[in-house]
C-alpha cells in the first residue's frame, strides 16, 4: 500500500500529470485558434487574422473558426456589426495559403476540395450576412483576402491598401467570387484587373469601387474605437460614422485613378470576347501602356486566361451563389490539371518566376479542354 506520505506524492504527481495535458490540450487549442482571435467587443463581433509572419494568409483552420462565429453573431440580436481586420501592418490578407494546397492536391489529399468548399462558403455567408460588415482593408489584400472582404456592405482601404487578383500568374484563377464582383467593377476594369493582375494601391482601391470608404491608416484606431461605442446601432449609423472619417481622409485627396487615362482604351481591347482577340487589340494599340499589358499578359498561364475571361463573362449574369458553384467546379478541375503546381513552384516555391505552361500556347487550349473546367461536378457540386 506504501506509506501516506508516498500515496500523496504519487497522488500530487498523477494531479501534475493531469494539470500538464490539460494545459498542453489548452495551449494547442489555443496555438490553433491564436491564428485568428474572435472577440464580442462593445457592440460588435470582431474577428482578427493573426498570421502577420505570413501575411495572415487564410487556411483551413482558420476558415472553421470563422465560419460558425459568423452565423453565431449574424443570429446574436447583441452583435450589430462585424470587425475584420488583420495583425502586424503589412497586410489584411494576402491570400489563401497556397503553398499548402499545392503540396495536398499533388498528394491527391482531401483538404484540396475541402479548402475551395469551405472558403467558397464563407464568402457567401459574408455576401449575404445579415448584419453590417466591415472589412478594415488595410496592408495587401490578394485573393482569399478580397474574398473576406469585397462580399461585405462596407470595405474600409488606407494610403497601404495593396489590391490584386493575381492568380493567372500561378496557374489559377480569380476565384472567391471574383466571377461576381470583377465584371461589375466599371466598364472593363474587372477584366483587365483579373487577366494582368495589376495592382492598385491605396486611394486608387477606393476609386476603383472595390473599397467603399478610403481612411487614412492612422485614423483607422479611432475609426473602430468609434464603431464599437456605437449603441445598438444600424446600417445608416455605421454608414455615418465611416462617411464622416472618410470625408476627414486628407492623404492622396487630389491624386485621381491611376488608370483613369486608360479607362477608355482599356474597356475597347478588352470588350474581346476571345483572350486572342485582346492580345490582337494591345498589338494594334502599340502604346507603351499596351504593349507593356501584353508582356505581362504573354507570361500568363494560357489555360488560366481562356478560364478567366470565360469565368467573367458567365459571371456578369450570374448570382453570386451561382457564381461560387461555377468557380468550385474550376478549382476542382486546376487541382487535377498542370499549370497550378507549376505556378506555385515556379514563384512561391523555387521563385525561378519561369513556369513552364502546359500548354504553353494560347491556341493549343481548345473549346473542349475550357468547357471540361466548367463541367458539373454532380453531386461533388457546391451547393447552397
Amino acid at each position: 500500500m506504501g506509506s501516506p506520505t508516498c500515496r500523496l506524492v504519487s497522488g500530487f504527481n498523477s494531479l501534475n500529470r493531469t494539470n500538464v495535458i490539460l494545459q498542453h490540450l489548452r495551449m494547442s487549442k489555443h496555438t490553433d485558434a491564436a491564428e485568428v482571435l474572435l472577440e464580442r467587443k462593445g457592440c460588435a463581433g470582431v474577428i482578427t487574422l493573426n498570421r502577420p509572419k505570413f501575411l495572415n494568409a487564410l487556411n483551413l483552420s482558420m476558415i472553421r473558426h470563422i465560419y460558425p462565429q459568423l452565423k453565431n453573431w449574424e443570429q446574436d440580436p447583441e452583435t450589430f456589426l462585424i470587425i475584420i481586420k488583420g495583425t502586424g501592418g503589412k497586410a489584411f490578407c494576402a491570400g489563401g495559403d497556397i503553398r499548402v494546397i499545392s503540396e495536398a492536391g499533388k498528394a491527391n489529399q482531401k483538404i484540396a476540395q475541402d479548402f475551395f468548399r469551405e472558403e467558397y462558403t464563407l464568402n457567401n455567408a459574408i455576401g449575404s450576412c445579415r448584419k453590417p460588415y466591415v472589412a478594415l482593408i488595410h496592408g495587401i489584400t490578394m485573393g482569399g483576402g478580397v474574398g473576406l472582404s469585397v462580399h461585405g456592405r462596407f470595405r474600409v482601404a488606407t494610403e497601404k491598401s495593396l489590391f490584386a487578383m493575381p492568380e493567372t500568374a500561378i496557374g489559377l484563377f480569380p476565384d472567391v467570387g471574383g466571377g461576381y464582383f470583377l465584371p461589375r467593377l466599371r466598364g472593363k476594369l474587372g477584366y483587365f484587373l483579373a487577366l494582368t493582375g495589376f495592382r492598385l494601391k491605396g486611394r486608387d482601391v477606393y476609386a476603383a469601387g472595390i473599397a467603399t470608404h478610403f481612411v487614412d491608416s492612422e485614423k483607422l484606431g479611432m475609426l473602430e474605437e468609434d464603431l464599437l461605442a456605437l449603441k445598438s446601432p444600424s446600417k445608416e449609423n455605421i454608414a455615418d460614422v465611416l462617411d464622416a472619417y472618410h470625408a476627414k481622409s486628407k492623404i492622396d485627396q487630389d491624386k485621381s485613378f491611376i488608370l483613369e487615362e486608360h479607362m477608355d482604351n482599356i474597356n475597347s481591347w478588352f470588350s474581346a470576347n476571345t483572350v486572342e482577340q485582346i492580345i490582337e487589340n494591345l498589338q494594334q494599340d502599340g502604346s507603351s501602356f499596351a504593349l507593356e499589358q501584353l508582356k505581362i499578359i504573354n507570361k500568363m498561364s494560357p489555360t488560366s486566361l481562356k478560364i478567366t475571361l470565360r469565368q467573367l463573362i458567365e459571371g456578369s449574369s450570374k448570382t453570386l451563389q451561382e457564381v461560387f458553384t461555377m468557380e468550385y467546379r474550376l478549382s476542382q478541375a486546376c487541382m487535377g490539371g498542370h499549370d497550378f503546381y507549376e505556378g506555385v513552384r515556379a514563384v512561391l516555391i523555387d521563385k525561378d518566376q519561369s513556369p513552364k505552361w502546359r500548354p504553353a500556347d494560347l491556341k493549343e487550349v481548345t473549346d473542349e479542354d475550357l468547357n471540361n473546367y466548367f463541367k458539373s461536378l454532380g453531386s461533388n457540386d457546391l451547393k447552397f
